[in-house]
């Protein structure tokens, strides 16, 4: 579609990329209109195979300040904000920066510090710039409420919490861990996610809500993910290194799951809200209940064929499930 934005002839980028930098240039209705793509070219559109190159990078680069400049013109309460965040930066990973560092700053934990710390780090390894990019679409494909790439960049505390834990990942793996766990403990405290440092996420994953998610050390998070709030996967005591689950590809946990110890949630497997999942879950299976219990049973459980990790279908199973269901009744 295209939106009748204007702007500066001389094109709305700072030099001064400093996160305290605060002030921003009256938006000017001199020049060209801006284009919005309603959808991401094809070739942009295969999370799944992790094939998200530059090009990809900078078409939704593109669409985030197209966005920016939209939203700046129709909430003039915004253009600060926007240009600050987004418009005044150069490249993703500047503005992501820029924002993770003043979400997470403190009086003794400076912006302008982290704000080198995460940009270094995403500039140094391109792997974690395509995360960026396929954890954007992720949340803009599977979440109706997510309204633009913009909306997810600046105010989805899952996206944000998962790019900030996986900064701290890189600081943990280089040995840095004093300086990984004093971040991750501001991470728990801005987003009430708390992921440790030691913890592996692929790409494309969604936190959606992410509020009093809990992660342990040794669990591994795969591809194409989807996780809902108030999940938790958790060790079964201090016995042993390798205590916590392992998620594979395109699985669908729901809210306040809990999974414990090192079990395997097998590839396409969808495990059911409230659920509590102690055993391994085969490969596109369902789990649910508490204890949790494959839908179809333990011997030939019912398999289904989506990707419930990018579907999002958390219900399908009820009627096979449960023999009590409630009905609508007409009077």
């Amino acid at each position: 579609m295209l939106l009748n934005h204007r702007r500066k002839s001389n094109h709305l980028t700072c030099a001064h990329t400093s996160p305290h930098f605060t002030a921003s240039p009256p938006l000017s209705r001199a020049a060209e209109a801006v284009t919005i793509s309603d959808t991401m070219p094809a070739s942009y559109l295969r999370c799944a195979e992790w094939s998200l190159d530059a090009e990809g990078e900078a078409w939704v680069w593109t669409q985030i300040k197209a966005e920016a400049r939209r939203d700046a013109e129709l909430e003039p309460a915004l253009a600060s904000y926007l240009y600050s965040t987004i418009l005044s930066h150069s490249s993703l990973e500047r503005s992501l920066s820029f924002h993770l560092g003043n979400k997470l700053c403190s009086p003794t934990f400076l912006s302008t510090l982290l704000y080198d710390l995460f940009l270094n780090t995403f500039s140094s390894d391109p792997s974690l710039r395509v995360t960026v990019v396929s954890d954007l679409y992720a949340a803009h494909e599977r979440d109706p409420a997510c309204v633009s790439f913009s909306h997810c960049l600046l105010n989805y505390k899952g996206f944000l919490a998962c790019h900030a834990h996986r900064v701290v990942h890189k600081l943990w793996i280089q040995n840095r861990r004093p300086l990984a766990l004093a971040l991750h403990s501001r991470i728990t405290d801005v987003f009430a996610v708390d992921i440790h440092p030691m913890t592996r996420i692929g790409n494309g994953v969604l936190f959606d809500h992410a509020t009093g998610v809990v992660v342990g050390e040794t669990a591994v998070i795969g591809n194409n993910v989807s996780i809902l709030h108030h999940v938790t996967m958790g060790g079964t005591g201090k016995a042993g290194r390798d205590k916590h689950p392992k998620i594979g590809d395109g699985v669908l946990i729901g809210t306040s799951a809990t999974i414990l110890g090192n079990v395997k949630i097998g590839e396409g497997a969808k495990i059911g809200v409230g659920s509590v999942v102690l055993i391994d879950v085969p490969a596109r299976t369902t789990a649910v209940g508490n204890p949790a219990r494959l839908v179809g049973g333990k011997e030939r459980p019912s398999k289904h064929e989506d990707v419930p990790g990018q579907s999002m279908d958390h219900t399908p199973f009820i009627s096979e499930w449960s023999d009590y269901i409630i009905k609508n009744f007409k009077n």
